[in-house]
């Protein structure tokens, strides 16, 4: 075995795993470009529609008004291997497609009420790819949210370095 090949292996996974909190945590949708998405126009709509039914707007923001969607493609666009990315195109197609049966429209054009049902049977469906799929983008778009900048600093009064500093304080004996 190749030590010094070991500790040079070892030593670049330490540095990307210190530098991926610091991308994941207080991005904003500002931070992501719409460009390069492997997503067609068909894929990004229903994935908002998805990430929409998620986290809904109602009386405060959602996870579209924080960019979740754009989020989640950049993510598995980047961050995932290709049979996930795969089975990501696959099932939003799935989802148009059930939508265009149950309801003849497409999954977007669905009230809220009927996308929870076909997100719900998702998660609840026996088959690998479905379950996979769901929980999936239900895991990451619920990271997303709560990892954005407006989320954090608005509502969860997130600081970088909690309370101030103060240099010079006279201190009683």
């Amino acid at each position: 075995m190749n030590r010094r090949l070991a500790l040079k292996n070892l030593m670049l996974a330490s540095g990307g795993l210190i530098a991926l909190p610091a991308w994941a945590s207080e991005w904003s949708a500002a931070d992501i470009d719409d460009a390069g998405s492997s997503f067609s126009a068909k894929e990004q709509l229903t994935l908002a529609a998805v990430t929409g039914t998620i986290i809904p707007a109602g009386n405060s923001i959602g996870a579209l008004t924080v960019g979740v969607d754009k989020f989640l493609q950049k993510l598995i666009d980047h961050c995932y291997e290709k049979d996930v990315q795969l089975n990501t195109k696959q099932q939003l197609a799935a989802l148009d497609v059930r939508a265009q049966q149950q309801y003849a429209k497409t999954f977007a054009n669905c009230t809220q009420q009927q996308r929870e049902e076909m997100l719900l049977k998702l998660g609840a469906s026996s088959e690998k790819a479905e379950k996979d799929f769901f929980n999936l983008v239900k895991n990451e778009t619920i990271r997303g949210f709560n990892t954005s900048k407006e989320v954090m600093v608005k509502y969860l009064k997130y600081e970088v370095a909690p309370g101030h500093y103060y240099g010079c304080v006279n201190v009683k004996p």
